[in-house]
């Protein structure tokens, strides 16, 4: 764990009590007021991972700027991409000769050639975002016919999301 092992120290000490609670579910997505890590990312320091941490703490801070009465359904253009470029970020800093993710390489050469936010808009579009007008969708169409063909969008969370008054009230802490 590199650059973002303080907040993921602090992360998972707020998360530790999770351990007895529940998951709720609505929808097949989980719901809650709070992000908790996972623990795999405190032991873990394998670069993919660590990427997909990144992410995962990027998207859901955003998610609770979003607010609303549950931030774990709250989403937006401007979270995922940014929650993407963290992704590209820390895969470049910490990705060494002998690691190798397939998706995130793929990725990196959308970044490298200037499609972020047109992969973004494409593959992770949802009801309600609203989307720059600038995007080049046609000449990344094309892009993505030449280069990306069989390519298969990811996301990989390493967390959850749960309500702190039902995880607290679980573990017996208040």
């Amino acid at each position: 764990m590199y650059r973002i092992a303080p907040v993921v120290i602090m992360l998972c000490a707020t998360a530790s009590p999770a351990r007895g609670g529940e998951i709720y579910l609505r929808d097949g997505v989980t719901d809650g007021d709070t992000f908790y890590l996972a623990d795999v990312a405190l032991h873990d320091d394998d670069p993919a991972l660590q990427s997909w941490v990144s992410y995962s703490l990027t998207r859901s801070t955003c998610q609770l700027q979003i607010g609303g009465e549950n931030p774990a359904r709250a989403s937006s253009f401007e979270c995922e991409l940014i929650a993407r470029r963290h992704l590209l970020e820390t895969w470049q800093e910490q990705q060494s000769d002998d690691s190798y993710d397939e998706y995130l390489n793929e990725l990196l050469s959308v970044e490298a050639a200037g499609y972020l936010p047109e992969y973004v808009a494409h593959y992770f579009d949802r009801k309600g975002w609203t989307l720059p007008a600038d995007l080049q969708m046609n000449a990344f169409r094309e892009w993505r016919r030449k280069q990306l063909r069989g390519h298969k969008p990811q996301t990989r969370w390493i967390g959850s999301w749960n309500y702190a008054d039902k995880v607290q009230s679980a573990s017996g802490h208040r």
